[in-house]
């Protein structure tokens, strides 16, 4: 069953991972799990300070390349009916400006207890979704 617009953020916002796809300039596709917060149309992530092997991440070179991305949050049951998955298509932006990731960043530490004690170094992405889209096994 086709989720309309206002489940399918009510399900995308309640998640606690996504999946972000990004494309570089070749046209290679990159998807990477994320953390992030919603507001109205706008999902936000962080780069944080969980280990990584370059803070020179494909994903922001990619973004920078092509801001068009999409996220997708789905929920998996031994009960095919609990099915479900939305996707979020939009544009991201970097911010550079500390200031503007400074409410984006508050969502994030108050959706995640582990931000807390150690705030997203940053950068902080966001993305302008343009398009809500989801399904469900249940009527």
């Amino acid at each position: 069953m086709k989720l309309d617009e206002t489940e399918a953020r009510q399900r995308f916002a309640a998640a606690r991972t996504a999946r972000l796809a990004t494309v570089d300039e070749h046209g290679r596709p990159h998807l990477v799990p994320i953390v992030f917060a919603v507001e109205g149309a706008t999902v936000a992530f962080a780069v944080d300070g969980k280990p990584k092997t370059t803070r020179d991440l494909r994903r922001l070179r990619n973004i920078a390349a092509n801001p068009t991305v999409s996220l997708l949050v789905d929920h998996y049951a031994e009960d095919w009916t609990q099915l479900w998955w939305v996707r979020a298509d939009g544009r991201a932006t970097i911010l550079t400006d500390e200031q503007a990731a400074e409410r984006p960043l508050a969502r994030l530490v108050a959706k995640y207890p582990q931000y807390q004690d150690t705030r997203p170094a940053g950068p902080v992405v966001l993305i302008g979704v343009d398009r809500w889209t989801g399904w469900s096994g249940a009527a």
